[in-house]
């Protein structure tokens, strides 16, 4: 993402509703703004205004077919973003050995 600004992105995750719709909009595909609205207990313009908030941080993009605007997750962006956050804020030299099992050990235990 050429335009890659941190701030933005992290305020576009903030909301609970904007994460919702974002995880909707990856799972379901493309879907128009009503669609939406019957998943939500809030109104059009408030989705509206989310969809907004999403596509100004490059998350969503849309496009038009009559009077209906469609939006699909970008996920490429989401997947550079994501990256760039990690990049920045997770250390260097990053010992992942904590997190996991080792794999050699695991084969020992089920040989035996």
């Amino acid at each position: 993402m050429p335009n890659f600004d941190i701030v933005a992105f992290c305020k576009a995750l903030g909301d609970e509703t904007r994460q919702r719709i974002l995880t909707i909009l990856q799972k379901e595909g493309e879907m128009c703004v009503s669609d939406l609205v019957d998943l939500f207990n809030v109104s059009q313009p408030t989705i509206s205004h989310h969809l907004n908030f999403l596509k100004q941080a490059n998350l969503v993009t849309s496009r038009r077919e009559g009077k209906q605007i469609y939006y699909r997750a970008n996920q490429d962006n989401i997947t550079e973003c994501c990256g760039m956050l990690f990049a920045k804020l997770v250390p260097v030299q990053l010992d992942l050995s904590q997190f996991v099992e080792p794999v050699e050990e695991e084969l020992v235990k089920r040989e035996t």
